[in-house]
């Protein structure tokens, strides 16, 4: 039988996760995008957990928006990366800090 204590340790392993992800690897855009993502599922497992331990599908029903909010920040993520990509021919962070208008 699962707890809720297992949905809540899961969550907070992928958390830490990706905040080890965004610390250590701060070069790559996209891998920054990724552990954004992972924090954003971290969530949503407690938001089921929670519902789960509480009968109530409040927290189900919050993860719908949840998901469909990330979804759509991954698409425009995505593209600004490609654009980015094709003007300056990096997505190295370090490369693309100054950004002269």
């Amino acid at each position: 039988m699962i707890s809720l204590g297992h949905y809540l340790a899961l969550g907070a392993v992928l958390f830490c996760v990706a905040v080890a992800g965004i610390f250590v690897n701060r070069k790559n855009l996209i891998v920054l995008l990724m552990a954004i993502e992972l924090m954003l599922l971290a969530v949503n497992i407690n938001f089921i957990g929670f519902s789960r331990f509480l009968g109530d599908v409040d927290g189900q029903v919050f993860v719908f928006f949840i998901l469909t909010v990330a979804a759509a920040e991954s698409a425009i993520g995505l593209a600004i990366l490609v654009v980015l990509f094709r003007n300056r021919r990096t997505i190295n962070v370090a490369e693309i800090e100054s950004m002269k208008g």
